[in-house]
């Protein structure tokens, strides 16, 4: 998609820990993930589809399909989390040039609540970052609002709207279009 420059500019966040009130990875340790297990990252693989499946279709009315993970590790980046040894999330990105799109970030549902989504965020962004990437875009449904305030917290801002862009029970639904200026 595109984003017509006039609406970036001004309205654009310049993403600052300090100023947006953004937590640490400590401070999200802190805020309610177990201090008992740790979380770590590592990029995804084919033998690992079956298990993102699994916490993609228990979190979404309307998950990706194992065609469109399989395409996401030829042509994007695909990352796990794990909170110790269970898998307990996974994110996709995608840099082109100094530009980054967010394209699926899920926790599993029973882990949601516990700031396992704010740390996977910030790993995604962070990584996005090392790729020399300056801004990320994302398309969030309109009736999400718990993954709204979770962009919001990390310093997206809403830019556009989408119409009809995701199909909903009964029929389409429309995205959010948010972005966020990545500053190290």
């Amino acid at each position: 998609y595109e984003i017509m420059p006039s609406l970036v500019g001004s309205e654009m966040c310049i993403r600052d820990r300090a100023l947006a009130g953004h937590a640490t990875g400590a401070q999200a340790l802190a805020g309610g993930i177990g201090m008992s297990d740790a979380i770590t990252f590592r990029r995804a693989t084919e033998a690992d589809i079956d298990a993102v499946l699994k916490i993609e279709y228990a979190a979404f009315s309307h998950p990706w399909t194992r065609g469109i993970f399989l395409d996401s590790l030829k042509s994007y980046e695909v990352w796990l989390m794990f909170e110790g040894s269970q898998q307990v999330g996974h994110g996709v990105i995608n840099v082109i040039i100094d530009e980054a799109h967010l394209l699926n970030i899920t926790v599993k549902p029973e882990s949601q609540g516990r700031g396992l989504g704010l740390r996977l965020l910030e790993h995604l962004m962070e990584r996005a970052a090392q790729l020399k990437a300056g801004e990320c875009f994302l398309e969030v449904r309109s009736s999400n609002q718990a993954a709204y305030r979770l962009y919001e917290r990390y310093g997206f801002n809403e830019i556009g709207r989408r119409r009809d862009y995701y199909p909903a029970p009964g029929g389409r639904e429309d995205a959010l279009v948010m972005a966020c200026t990545l500053v190290e």
